[in-house]
């Protein structure tokens, strides 16, 4: 499991459809139509996602690790 970055997460979360609605200081508000999941993702620079926060992003998203790793190609 690679470490992402907020930057990285984000670039995921936009190619698998999701939309920026707002930020709020340094996080990147995300919604989906058709989700109910609002997902907040901490953008520090490029400062790595503790793996807990990424793990929960990337669940709430509904991505998994194959489709991080085919994404970010």
């Amino acid at each position: 499991m690679k470490p992402l970055t907020g930057p990285e997460v984000v670039k995921l979360l936009k190619k698998q459809g999701w939309e920026l609605k707002r930020i709020r200081g340094s996080h990147y508000i995300f919604l989906k139509e058709g989700h109910d999941a609002v997902i907040s993702v901490p953008v520090h620079g490029k400062r790595v996602l503790k793996l807990g926060v990424q793990h929960g992003i990337l669940k709430d998203a509904g991505i998994t690790w194959e489709e991080v790793e085919e994404l970010l190609r």
